[in-house]
């Protein structure tokens, strides 16, 4: 039978279930005994009367008309009754343990002695008993239980049948709080609805740190409360919230089950009276006899249903429901016909109601608490042939009196895929609508009325009126989908822009077809309008996106291409010998790859008025036509500078300050050498840059970094210079750093690459140079400027 998700309660809910269906079949095992043991039954009832006997001080006869009317007033059977009341004296040695345990914890004074406090409790049960309504029975228990725990307030609440709550019964509390807490209505959280909701003893060191809202609770914040459950039989009749007034101390078990022993007598007392009807809860099923009316109303409804009553174990305790009736539209998922599963047991008829599927389990909530179950799509699984077939079905579990009405809705395949259409309506905001060429009637769901904006109550707008509700620009449009539809009789499409009441403008496409019968007449217009203004405005949005891209793309295109230009105008790639006698010179540029990686890599070798030659490589931090431009300043000016007859040094220090004043903040390394022919000497210096690489015969090797600072950096700094000895076969390179730096090396391990590379053998001086380009590992991207100098 029915399953659900799994509750709060799922984990007690998988032990509970098989332990369920094991005492089902122990029952109609103890069954065939039960019978042979109706004698002991007997004798049961005459024990229970001597109980009475001796508490009611009365006689034989006086306690047999106690038991039958108790029996009569709680609707159970006298031998019930009786186990009940054997139960109860069960409890009574636990009164000298509570006595025992007030006298420990109170002072002398505050406790009273063992056998007074059993005196006051078999009193207080006897008043209980004898009570002639709920009232006095708290004013009983309070006065002969309660006070001797050191209790100062009871309150008995009543659970109705739509689980709000009534004060039955109250003491200890100012006169106008019971006025105030007549009533509880559903739903209000307070310390007895956690108790009858979690269906278990609540308690709380104080109510004011709980949180939960009481009876009494604005006199005494701080003390603390229990709320126990008082039912028999499965079913909560009602709540004993006891208070103190202090902060309430851990209790030990024994205090614990005498609390609940006092439930348990408050359970019997509501359980034999009915509510007042004069109650706001009061059960209009509780004072009718049979279940006449609650199978009327399960034949009336038009969905299977099943009036379920409780089923008591031994022990009085709920084991099972018997299925009271079945209505007429019941259909069982087994097959099986109505008489086969009336009068039955829930559990034998339907065992996969336990366990996982948890149903049985709401049932029994429902009828302990009486707060009602819905819900919806939940899973039902019946067993048929011992093969489990589940069905999806809508689920309504309520409680009327003591019996328990179950409804539920099978969901078919016709329900499930209309269910399935209209979220895909909803979710793709996609109208239907159909239009009766014949008659004029046109059928709208609720999604297309809302699209257009307009209330269901009003009348749909006919497709001939379209126009009407669209832009003026386009009509064109909405006319030629009327002619395709309306006169071709043809599917047809348009997007249009509605313009509902509202104001606000939605961009519509409809869709349509004909309905033609037999001799191809029109019938109906069948179709669908589709928000699309989300799709529309990012359309919109990608378009605006593109040209943008593409407008930048352009720019940037436009903005390589001059910076390409502007720095092959300056540094060619290749470039005519210099003419320097005893000296040969080469040079190479290799431009980035990517064009938006073009930097300020440069190079500059030139013979001078004096006849020495300027040797210079730089290279500006950055890419773009900013690093471009920067490095024209720099070479420009370093060749002007150069004509004065200054060492290295001396150059780099003025360059240094164009650097820094007359340009916009250009940091750059540069590497600076002067070489006189006549002396075969090189004066060096550099600014951050890397050292040249002297190739003497078969070795190669960078020369010792002198200091120096990258240009831009400072306003004003020094320079060291020093001088080269350059011998007949010398080779010495200049380079920037596109030339050796890797991502994943350090420029020592690049330095020491370029060594090996350099010291290969080479004819001439551009064949030197060519392999070293070819031979780089560089994977940076960069530009790369490099002079090879070489002595004959």
């Amino acid at each position: 039978m029915p399953a659900t998700p799994p509750a709060p309660e799922a984990a007690h809910a998988e032990e509970t279930g098989v332990g369920r269906l094991a005492a089902t079949v122990e029952r109609l095992r103890g069954e065939i005994r039960a019978a042979q043991a109706a004698a002991d039954g007997r004798a049961l009832i005459e024990l229970a009367k001597g109980i009475l006997i001796e508490r009611l001080q009365c006689g034989p006869a006086a306690a047999a008309q106690q038991l039958t009317m108790l029996a009569d007033e709680s609707g159970v059977s006298q031998l019930e009754l009786a186990a009940d009341i054997i139960n109860q004296a069960a409890h009574d040695h636990v009164t000298d343990v509570a006595t025992d345990f007030v006298r420990r914890t109170s002072g002398e004074g505050a406790a009273e002695d063992a056998t007074a406090v059993g005196v006051r409790l078999r009193t207080a049960e006897s008043g209980a008993l004898a009570a002639g309504d709920t009232q006095a029975v708290a004013e009983s228990l309070l006065e002969h239980a309660l006070t001797p725990l050191g209790a100062d307030a009871v309150a008995v609440w009543t659970a109705g049948s739509d689980a709000s709550l009534s004060l039955s019964g109250h003491a200890g509390f100012p006169v106008d709080e019971a006025g105030r807490w007549h009533y509880v209505p559903p739903g209000v959280s307070t310390l007895a609805r956690q108790a009858l909701i979690e269906r278990r003893a609540v308690r709380v060191t104080s109510l004011s740190a709980a949180g939960l809202p009481s009876i009494g609770g604005t006199h005494s914040p701080e003390g603390g409360r229990v709320a126990v459950p008082a039912g028999t039989g499965g079913r909560i009749h009602g709540i004993l919230e006891i208070c103190w007034p202090g902060p309430l101390q851990p209790q030990p078990p024994q205090i614990e089950r005498q609390i609940e022993a006092l439930a348990e007598l408050c359970a019997h007392t509501l359980e034999g009276r009915s509510v007042s009807a004069a109650s706001p809860a009061a059960d209009p099923w509780t004072t009718r006899s049979d279940l006449s009316e609650l199978v009327d109303l399960a034949d009336g409804l038009y969905d299977p249903a099943l009036v379920l009553v409780p089923f008591l174990g031994p022990e009085g305790s709920l084991a099972d429901f018997r299925i009271h009736h079945v209505n007429s539209h019941f259909i069982d998922p087994a097959g099986r016909p109505r008489s086969a599963v009336n009068g039955a047991l829930l559990l034998e008829a339907y065992p996969m109601a336990v366990g996982g599927s948890e149903l049985f389990e709401r049932i029994e909530r429902v009828y302990a608490t009486g707060e009602p179950f819905r819900a919806q799509r939940m899973t039902l699984t019946a067993l048929v042939d011992q093969v489990p077939l589940d069905a999806v079905a809508d689920i309504s579990v309520s409680r009327h009196g003591s019996s328990v009405l179950l409804i539920w809705r099978v969901e078919d395949d016709t329900a499930r895929l209309a269910n399935l259409l209209q979220h895909a309506q909803r979710l793709g905001r996609i109208g239907g609508f159909e239009q009766n060429v014949a008659t004029g009637e046109i059928v709208w769901n609720d999604e297309l009325f809302d699209l257009y904006g307009r209330s269901p109550s009003t009348r749909p707008v006919p497709l001939e009126a379209l126009a009407t509700h669209a832009h003026p620009d386009d009509a064109v449009a909405i006319g030629r989908f009327l002619r395709a539809v309306l006169h071709h009789r043809r599917p047809a499409s348009a997007a249009f822009r509605l313009q509902r009441p509202d104001g606000v403008t939605r961009h519509i496409r409809v869709i349509a077809e004909p309905v033609l019968d037999a001799d191809h007449r029109l019938l109906a217009i069948r179709g669908a309008y589709q928000d699309i203004s989300a799709q529309h405005w990012t359309e919109v949005a990608l378009a605006a996106t593109r040209d943008q891209l593409a407008q930048t793309e352009q720019q940037a295109a436009e903005r390589n291409r001059l910076t390409l230009q502007l720095q092959h105008a300056i540094m060619p790639p290749t470039q005519a010998p210099l003419d320097s006698p005893g000296l040969r010179i080469a040079v190479r540029y290799r431009p980035a790859e990517s064009e938006s990686m073009v930097g300020g890599d440069w190079y500059d070798a030139v013979v001078l008025p004096s006849k020495q030659v300027m040797l210079c490589v730089g290279d500006v931090a950055g890419h773009g036509i900013e690093a471009a431009t920067s490095m024209v300043v720099l070479r420009n000016a370093m060749r002007g500078l150069a004509v004065t007859g200054a060492g290295p040094a001396q150059l780099l220090s003025w360059l240094n300050i164009v650097a820094h004043y007359l340009t916009e903040h250009v940091t750059a390394t540069a590497v600076c050498g002067l070489y006189d022919p006549q002396k075969r000497t090189l004066r060096w210096a550099r600014a951050g840059h890397l050292p040249p690489v002297l190739v003497r015969g078969q070795k190669a090797s960078a020369l010792r970094p002198v200091g120096g600072i990258l240009l831009g950096a400072l306003s004003e700094t020094v320079y060291e210079e020093e001088e080269l000895q350059m011998d007949s076969g010398d080779t010495l390179l200049m380079y920037t750093d596109g030339l050796v730096e890797r991502r994943d090396e350090s420029v020592q391990d690049s330095l020491a690459q370029l060594l090996t590379n350099a010291r290969l053998p080479a004819t001439t001086l551009e064949q030197r140079l060519d392999g070293l380009l070819t031979h780089s590992k560089s994977d940076t991207d960069d530009d790369t400027c490099l002079i090879g100098i070489q002595v004959v």
